[in-house]
């Protein structure tokens, strides 16, 4: 059996047509890609493969292209104007000189001034600093100046600048000194520098003293100069001197606006802003002596009285009880051998009157200027009195101030302004009931309180008044800024001061009007630990939620919560806000008033009562938010649906907590219509949540009548807050239903039958905004027939059953992949081809040294055989 003959594939036909004339130059530049079996229908493009001609293209291409750029590479063989907008036609010439300007400022500014603290730069003249100069410590005159001035004495150059500061110098007499013993001794440098400032000190004071002699001569000199100026002005009568007196001319609009700038008020500095921790310093040592002056009188100590608190002195006081306006001392005069006390002559009154006009004139003119200034300082200090006012009636309704302290404070202030008199020694009498109005008193520092014990046992048996001003004080007595401990003990008073709070909400009867006092107290506690009284109050809200799910689970219902929870949740409302789309107080709050409506059964009045002060707290909740609240409108309609008498044929839902009919569920049906006549609006008593006595039926009535008022009125509200909702109309269809069909108006006050009216008026006018629903329109999909599943056949490797958008996703996936390692193997083969190059460099620039070296060898060797030639040559 013979050899079967070998299958030739058509990677040898390719091999022997396209390389025939490659393998006559050289067989090794060919590399030969072959195949493990033929695919029919396959393209081959890259059969055969000629690495090294395909290298040597490639060294070119690079020799080409990235060498020229390498060897270009930080140079530049033209010059090109980089000036800012040189090249810019649209900025005017005045602009680039600017910019331009600005920018070499900038630039030496980043460079020089690094370490430089001055904001400003200093202008000099002359090598002086201006800021220096417009100080005028040293103002010379002309007369005071002299030939020396300005120039440095010898002593001076001396000392810091000639022979070494003073020390290397040459030694005169002056600069010796006799030791103990008689012999002279050079003076130290310490000596010289105190004898120069010595002498420097003398002439300083001396040109001083020369300064005042010359300031006193010349004023003594102006006083004679205005003695004798009288005798050289010519008298002239009154008459002439009205005719000859020229027309003063009027002033125009520039001269009356530069006097008017003139006598403008001059900005004045403001004090400066204290820190939080300088006011609260302030105000703890203003309570301390506060404190210390109710101690001493409630001791009976007299304070002391200085000399200056018995005289009050005011600011314009010159210590004398009169004022000369005029001389009144007469001549006297001896003639005939008498003393006549001469009257003054008719030409002395003239010039008398005439000066006394003219100074009238001058005195009138300064009034008007004065009275002028103090108009404008009046207004000045009525708006800073108004802004002062404005700040401290904000200031007194954040932190809550009542009336007590002004009441003390304006006792204080009297107080001192009698301390500014002169007081006499109180009797025995004064000084007992001063002890006792001490006693009396109010503390004005506490400590902060332990426990909750301590805080009950503080605040026990206070007015509400004094309660705030307790909890007030010790805040302000114990602030964090004042000791290391201060802050975790405020932290612990809010806390005891929120359990307080709830303490007062459940006596009988509730003390609402201290909780309203102190709850100024617990915001400013809550504005400076906001993080504790966050805890806090999720803390209790994190429990009163778990108790009412225990109660659920044991006995499937659960009663409204008591007034403590509710006052709760009306501080929360006040501490926190309450519009935020999270918030870790408020968040909590709300979800409890949502479990709580949903989960409490209305049983009787006062669980309806308590019912609706959640729904008005669920309000203010979402009134800035206008979040949607769908327990809250259940609620509200279950309680209108509490009002409807005949409940046989309903036309809407009733969800639980409500019950469609039974005993319960008429708890605000009127017993008798003559109620309506003597009911008046009123708003629920917070009390009523916790004890309500209602005996008589013309009582329940009018408590009735009070409920379903507040369920109108909070209806109304949830209309104006939700008529923006596109499902505004069908969220309010069963109230809508209630209210029109089922509630009569015939039994309610005209009050109610307003609001009522109101009510449907809103829900009326309310736009329908979408379009009622529709099947979409599309083609009807055609019955499944028993066809064949064709399976498409795809290439082998590949994956089979995807979609034509997955194929195409994987494909360019492959070409990306392919792509980028196709870029990283030309980066790598440019980054050889550098580095080849980048050696070829240092070889040839060593190359060149060593032979540059060995030519200076050989020219040395060369120099040095011909000197000793020359040598040898010389000694024969």
């Amino acid at each position: 059996m013979g050899k079967a003959p070998k299958k030739k594939s058509v990677s040898d036909k390719v091999r022997k047509t396209k390389t025939s004339t490659v393998i006559k130059n050289n067989p090794f530049e060919v590399k030969i890609n072959r195949k493990k079996f033929d695919i029919l229908g396959r393209k081959t493009k890259h059969d055969v493969g000629l690495p090294g001609v395909s290298r040597s293209k490639a060294i070119n291409k690079r020799k080409e292209t990235l060498l020229k750029e390498y060897k270009q590479k930080n140079k530049s063989n033209k010059f090109i104007d980089r000036r800012f907008g040189e090249y810019d036609t649209k900025m005017a010439p005045e602009d680039k000189i600017l910019q331009r300007f600005a920018m070499e400022r900038q630039h030496g500014h980043d460079k020089k001034d690094v370490y430089n603290l001055n904001e400003e730069e200093e202008l000099t003249h002359y090598g002086q600093s201006l800021a220096e100069m417009e100080k005028f410590n040293d103002i010379a005159h002309s007369d005071d100046e002299s030939e020396d001035k300005g120039l440095l004495s010898a002593e001076l150059t001396a000392s810091h600048f000639g022979g070494g500061g003073g020390l290397l110098r040459k030694k005169t007499s002056g600069d010796q000194q006799q030791d103990e013993d008689g012999s002279q001794r050079a003076k130290s440098r310490q000596e010289l520098i105190e004898e120069l400032i010595h002498k420097s000190k003398q002439e300083k004071r001396e040109r001083q003293v020369q300064k005042e002699e010359a300031q006193e001569l010349t004023e003594k000199l102006d006083q004679e100069w205005k003695n004798i100026q009288a005798l050289m002005v010519k008298k002239m009568p009154k008459a002439e001197c009205a005719e000859v007196q020229p027309d003063k001319p009027k002033l125009d609009a520039y001269d009356m606006m530069v006097r008017e700038l003139g006598f403008e008020m001059k900005a004045q500095p403001s004090e400066k802003m204290k820190t939080p921790e300088e006011l609260a310093k302030e105000e703890r040592e203003k309570l301390q002596k506060l404190e210390a002056d109710r101690l001493r009188r409630m001791m009976g100590e007299e304070g002391e009285q200085s000399a200056q608190s018995q005289i009050h002195m005011s600011a314009d006081d010159l210590n004398d009880g009169f004022i000369l306006d005029k001389h009144d001392k007469m001549t006297l005069s001896y003639q005939d051998g008498k003393w006549n006390i001469e009257e003054e002559s008719e030409e002395d009154k003239d010039e008398d009157e005439n000066e006394e006009e003219s100074g009238d004139e001058q005195e009138s003119d300064a009034e008007e200027e004065d009275a002028e200034e103090e108009e404008d300082g009046e207004e000045d200090r009525e708006e800073e009195e108004g802004s002062s006012e404005e700040e401290e009636e904000e200031e007194e309704e954040e932190d809550g101030h009542s009336d007590l302290d002004s009441e003390q404070e304006s006792e204080n202030e009297e107080d001192e302004e009698a301390g500014a008199k002169p007081k006499k020694s109180l009797t025995k009498e004064e000084l007992k009931a001063q002890q006792e109005a001490a006693k009396a008193e109010l503390p004005y520092t506490f400590a902060v309180p332990e426990s909750y014990s301590d805080l009950k046992v503080l605040l026990h048996g206070h007015t509400p008044d004094n309660q705030r001003l307790i909890v007030a004080r010790t805040q302000k007595s114990n602030h964090p800024s004042l000791a290391v401990g201060n802050k975790l003990k405020l932290q612990k008073l809010f806390e005891f001061l929120l359990e307080y709070v709830g303490e007062l909400a459940t006596r009988s009867p509730p003390e609402l009007i201290t909780i309203d006092k102190l709850i100024p107290e617990l915001y400013a506690l809550c504005q400076m630990f906001p993080a504790a009284a966050c805890q806090v109050m999720q803390r209790i809200f994190g429990d009163a939620g778990h108790s009412v799910e225990e109660v659920l689970e044991v006995k499937g219902h659960a009663a409204f919560p008591t007034l403590d929870m509710l006052v709760y949740l009306k501080v929360t409302s006040l501490l926190f806000p309450t519009s935020d789309f999270r918030h870790p107080v408020t968040t909590p709050a709300l979800l409890y008033i949502s479990q709580t409506l949903t989960k409490c059964p209305v049983r009787s009045l006062q669980d309806l009562t308590a019912g609706l002060f959640l729904c008005c707290v669920a309000v203010e909740y979402i009134s800035f938010s206008k979040r949607f609240l769908p327990e809250l409108i259940n609620f509200l309609a279950g309680t209108l649906h509490l009002a409807v008498r005949d409940k046989a044929s309903l036309g809407y839902t009733v969800v639980p907590p409500f019950r469609p009919s039974g005993k319960q569920s008429d708890l605000l049906v009127l017993s008798a219509s003559e109620s309506c006549k003597t009911w008046s609006k009123k708003n629920l008593p917070l009390s009523s949540t916790q004890h309500l006595e209602l005996k008589l039926d013309l009582d329940r009535d009018e408590h009735r009548l009070t409920c379903l008022s507040t369920c109108l009125d909070l209806v109304k509200r949830c209309c104006l807050l939700y008529q923006d909702l596109p499902s505004f109309t069908h969220i309010f269809q069963p109230i809508r239903t209630l209210l029109s069909k089922h509630l009569s108006t015939q039994t309610l006050p005209q009050l109610l039958q307003e609001l009522h009216s109101e009510i449907l008026e809103i829900l009326s006018r309310a736009p329908v905004t979408h379009s009622p629903l529709v099947f979409e329109k599309k083609k009807p999909i055609p019955l499944k027939l028993l066809t064949p599943k064709i399976v498409e056949v795809l290439d082998y490797g590949k994956k089979r059953g995807s979609s034509r958008e997955e194929r195409e996703k994987e494909r360019l996936k492959h070409k990306y992949k392919k792509e980028f390692k196709g870029a990283l193997r030309e980066i790598r083969k440019d980054s050889r081809f550098l580095a080849r190059e980048k050696l070829n460099e240092v070889m040839n620039r060593d190359a060149e040294r060593k032979r540059k070296v060995k030519e200076l060898l050989g020219s040395l060797g060369t120099q040095e055989g011909e000197w000793k030639a020359l040598k040898r040559r010389k000694k024969k």
